[in-house]
């Protein structure tokens, strides 16, 4: 049983999967990172001052009553809360890592596309410059005997 989960497990697409996966969760992070410290300071300021991690809809008091200061002081006194700030954050999320994806999905393709030139089928006659079949040894319009090795 060990000997086969080795052989699932070093398999080329279960070791890139693995690599993906990883690397993935690290450009997460990173991306929450660049939402929450990097965009969104400068949206709320122009927004009025608007700290989007700390909008949120009471839906019932905790034991504390309401207003809160913050996001953080609802859930402390245990009140019930709609976190759309919170939500509007992993959409601006979501948004950066689908284009992310989107733009190496597309250079990927745009890589495979691009493949090795044909081999020539034609080459030009060295007497008369008429285009012949490349395999030819002789020319069919000039009726030259071509040497093999010209052209």
């Amino acid at each position: 049983m060990f000997k086969e989960f080795k052989e699932f497990a070093l398999r080329g697409n279960v070791l890139d999967m693995a690599v993906g996966i990883i690397i993935g969760a690290a450009f997460g992070t990173i991306i929450s990172s660049f939402v929450k410290d990097v965009i969104m300071p400068p949206i709320g300021l122009l927004l009025g001052k608007v700290d989007f991690s700390n909008l949120f809809l009471v839906m019932k008091a905790g034991n504390v009553p309401a207003p809160y200061a913050s996001l953080k002081a609802a859930q402390d006194a245990g009140a019930v809360t709609l976190n759309f700030g919170l939500f509007v954050n992993t959409v601006i999320n979501f948004l950066i890592v689908a284009f992310a994806i989107f733009i190496v999905v597309r250079a990927m393709n745009q890589l495979k596309r691009k493949e090795a030139a044909p081999a020539p089928t034609t080459k030009d006659c060295p007497f008369c410059l008429s285009k012949i079949p490349i395999k030819a040894t002789r020319c069919p319009n000039c009726t030259s005997e071509l040497n093999l090795r010209t052209n």
